[in-house]
């Protein structure tokens, strides 16, 4: 056992300390390489453990770059390079955004789709969509229901769209990647953009790529212990491809199945070929992750990305954030489809938000084409459900060091809430609506 009881966060937060952590953190790295080895992480994070104790007094209370500083020494020390430099990469990466956030640099963001943008909030100020206070007063008029259809036209013209940009190239695409972060609205917008194609004559096959999991034991995992499935390390990238490679190809591939329950993988178990009028349709977070089909040539690959790029500015003069919308649906959806605390899924956030904003969002660049999912209707129907739940985790979390992020997500969230007329009737959202996928209600079946 460390003689180390605690450790100094960034925040200057003193935290108790847990081996678990940098041997997570170790394993994380090393899975980023290929490399899916716990009994080695563990030993090293002993290591680490035994160098700290050997150059510190028994007092010391050791900070966060301390250790790290230690980490990448005892890598090295041990041979393993490039688990290092993955481990170093990313830790200058963290500290970089870290500095780019105290400095408030007025450089815009690479990750955001600035052209998209422009046209969402040109519609969201044509609409009167496009602050709170608008929109309360549209509410107030009862003008619900046609808020309702106004943004659902929007995003049903986005999606045809997408339709002709793939029929202008069908001829030459092979698969289709509908991607984006968690929560955005993926599964919907592929079934219907399939029932739009399908009625031209276009046929799809589509690829589940959850099948690609590894065993669950061998996931990497976030500093509080709990399975990260929202990293793309978690797939089986290697196997993806060489099934890709042969589909496009036309030939036969067998894909394996990964049970949920057991948290186990089975290889070699569905059939699949694609005819030669037949389209891959791939629903995946990491469709836009170049390794997830480095070995397909860009020519063959049309590739959506969707996220709810709703423009609207609160009262505190600042745009709600998309990651907001996203975290509010995913708590509906995780606790009606799969019976998961609403609290969890907030506590769990900040390891979503971290494998997103580096395996996910800054590649939108290179989708051919944005869908907006985000609708302007759907913030005062959070409001009713919510509000009460984000009161609550915002006293909860306010004076825990461990759950920082939850305490800002929840002030943050709680705050918009408060600032927007509730609306309890849903009625008005269509069955097949995007939205369904979360509040429930769709004649869709996820």
């Amino acid at each position: 056992m460390a003689k180390f009881k605690y450790v100094f966060k960034r925040s200057g937060a003193k935290v108790p300390f847990k081996k678990e952590r940098t041997s997570n953190a170790i394993y994380r790295a090393a899975v980023a390489v290929g490399g899916r080895d716990k009994k080695t992480a563990d030993e090293l994070a002993d290591q680490v453990i035994a160098y700290l104790e050997s150059i510190f007094e028994d007092d010391h209370i050791p900070h966060i770059e301390e250790i790290q500083d230690a980490v990448e020494k005892i890598l090295i020390e041990n041979g393993h390079a490039k688990v290092a430099k993955e481990y170093i990469l990313y830790r200058e990466e963290r500290k970089r955004k870290r500095e780019e956030a105290s400095r408030h640099a007025s450089k815009p963001s690479d990750n955001i789709p600035w052209a998209k943008i422009w046209h969402v909030l040109d519609w969201a100020v044509s609409h009167n969509l496009h602050t709170v206070e608008v929109l309360n007063e549209r509410i107030k008029r009862n003008e619900f229901p046609h808020i309702v259809h106004e943004a659902e036209n929007a995003y049903e013209q986005d999606i045809s769209t997408a339709a002709e940009m793939i029929k202008e190239r069908i001829n030459e695409i092979k698969m289709v990647f509908v991607t984006g972060p968690s929560s955005s609205g993926k599964t919907t917008t592929t079934i219907k953009l399939e029932q739009k194609l399908k009625r031209e004559g276009y046929k799809f096959v589509a690829l589940n790529v959850d099948n690609y999991f590894f065993d669950l034991e061998l996931h990497p995992k976030d500093e509080f212990g709990d399975y990260d499935f929202e990293t793309p390390h978690a797939l089986d990238l290697e196997l993806i491809n060489e099934h890709l490679t042969k589909l496009a190809k036309g030939e036969e591939v067998k894909i394996p199945y990964y049970d949920f329950k057991t948290g186990k993988r089975t290889l070699d178990v569905t059939p699949l070929h694609l005819e030669a009028n037949e389209i891959l349709l791939i629903d995946s977070l990491h469709g836009l992750y170049p390794d997830m089909s480095a070995s397909i040539p860009d020519e063959k690959k049309f590739r959506l990305y969707l996220e709810p790029l709703l423009q609207l500015k609160g009262k505190d003069g600042k745009y709600v954030r998309w990651t907001d919308i996203r975290l509010i649906r995913r708590m509906l959806r995780d606790s009606v489809q799969r019976a998961y605390n609403p609290k969890q899924t907030l506590e769990h956030w900040h390891y979503v938000r971290s494998s997103e904003l580096r395996n996910i969002i800054p590649y939108n660049v290179n989708a051919d084409y944005i869908i907006n999912s985000g609708m302007p209707y759907e913030l005062p129907l959070y409001a009713h459900r919510m509000l009460k739940y984000f009161t609550e985790w915002e006293k909860e979390f306010k004076d825990d060091p461990l759950r920082t992020d939850a305490y800002t997500r929840a002030a943050r969230v709680k705050a918009l809430l408060e600032s927007i007329i509730p609306v309890a009737d849903d009625s008005a959202v269509p069955k097949d609506s995007v939205l369904r996928e979360f509040i429930g209600g769709s004649i869709f079946k996820y």
